[in-house]
């Protein structure tokens, strides 16, 4: 009995030790396998996959990307902008002349109805006193004109002959035989040009009727800004949406007092201009100097360009007139007003109020000149002077962080920057 308890006991002993290994060897080729499955798993982690279109793009692709497409947004609506405001053309330059002439007569609409005049009296006599200025101005050029056209040509034949004669002992070595070609193709090109020259005077009545209807629009819409503009930007104001409602019309107040003070300022500069060329060119004995200076005070309404054209006429006609001495005499008085005019009176008058860089205005009134011509051209730059207020008022207006994705560099740098006060600007 002992020995079979003994063999029963190794028995019991050699299953249980078959067991445990068995059980190892599972836990073996479990361990084994799951080691298989991780290396399996790593393996595809490691393998490359296709990136994210977006993100494969460079940086500077993607930033240019962004910027060009709401560029060409941008583009398409200023076209058709300037598609619609070429195809009422009259309307816009009509409205915009009375936007204009309002700036210049709003003041004194107000101080005539704070005098306790009542609002429709105050604006029928403001514009009745301003349209009667205008319409003496404009028959006082004309009537200057026409009284010395004829003394002009034969002022004007005689300086001919005069130049051609200065030409010829000049030390440019011009022959008369050279002056006569010049001469014989003036006359040929004005030859061949008088069926245009016919058509144009057959589209002269059109242009009549249009200015005319331009003029009396003008004049209507001044009426009505003069007396109701509050309620009109009032009105305005419902066609913004209701978010952007309070920006813009913080807005309105700066812009009307830019387009006022531009006003103002361009119509004393203008003045001062016309009054000294005026007179120096009269002391210079050049003839039509009053109606030259009144040329002068209406060409400074489109700057830059229309103080070198209005000077280069008044050039012109002391050449053909006066003579080579007195030409330039005139073109050193025409400089010295300008100079003066850049460099004392526009910074004085318009101070801070009309701030435009030079090339903007040269820009703005080129492109203005090729949209709406003349019209265009001295509306344009008040134009771009509002713009540039609402815009800058629109950024004041904005919130101080300015990055889009509210990232700390951007924070850290908008903190770097000292503060600047309201009569200051940054530099």
């Amino acid at each position: 009995m002992p020995g079979i308890r003994t063999w029963l006991g190794r028995v019991k002993e050699g299953a249980a030790a078959l067991g445990d290994r068995r059980t190892q060897v599972e836990a073996r080729h479990e361990a084994e396998l799951l080691a298989e499955r991780q290396r399996v798993a790593e393996a595809r982690r490691a393998r490359p996959r296709n990136p994210d279109p977006a993100r494969a793009v460079p940086w500077g692709v993607r930033v240019a990307a962004e910027a060009g497409w709401r560029f060409l947004v941008l583009a398409a609506t200023l076209w058709v902008i300037m598609r619609v405001i070429g195809s009422v053309r009259l309307v816009v330059l009509a409205f915009a002349a009375a936007l204009l002439i309002t700036a210049l007569l709003e003041p004194t609409v107000a101080r005539l109805h704070r005098a306790g005049l009542s609002q429709g009296l105050s604006t029928a006599l403001t514009a009745l006193f301003g349209f009667v200025v205008l319409g003496l101005i404009g028959w006082f050029v004309v009537w200057q004109v026409l009284d010395n056209l004829d003394n002009l040509s034969g002022r004007l034949q005689e300086g001919i002959e005069e130049l051609k004669r200065w030409l010829l002992d000049s030390p440019f070595h011009v022959t008369e035989q050279q002056i006569n070609d010049i001469a014989g193709s003036l006359s040929d090109a004005i030859g061949t040009s008088t069926s245009e020259i016919t058509s144009t005077g057959l589209r002269g009545v059109t242009v009549l009727v249009e200015i005319i209807t331009g003029m009396l629009l003008a004049m209507f819409s001044t009426l009505f800004l003069l007396y109701d503009g509050r309620r009109i930007w009032q009105w305005t104001l419902k066609l913004v949406p209701a978010a952007a409602r309070p920006d813009v019309a913080d807005t309105g107040p700066a812009a009307w007092s830019t387009l006022t003070a531009y006003v103002r300022g361009t119509l004393i500069v203008a003045f001062i201009d016309a009054l000294f060329i005026g007179l120096g060119i009269y002391f210079l004995g050049v003839p039509l100097a009053v109606p030259i200076a009144v040329v002068i005070f209406l060409a400074s309404f489109v700057p830059l360009v229309g103080a070198v054209a209005s000077g280069a006429l008044a050039v012109v006609v002391a050449l053909v007139t006066q003579g080579v001495f007195t030409a330039l005499m005139t073109l050193l008085v025409v400089l010295v007003v300008q100079q003066i005019e850049g460099h004392v009176l526009q910074p004085f008058i318009l101070g801070r109020a009309v701030r435009v860089h030079p090339l903007a205005v040269v820009l703005a009134v080129a492109t203005g000149g090729v949209v709406a011509g003349i019209g265009g051209a001295v509306v344009a730059v008040p134009l771009v002077a509002v713009a540039n207020t609402v815009i800058g008022h629109l950024r004041a207006n904005g919130g101080d962080d300015d990055s889009a994705d509210g990232s700390p560099v951007a924070v850290e740098e908008e903190q770097a920057d000292p503060p600047v006060a309201p009569d200051q600007e940054p530099a």
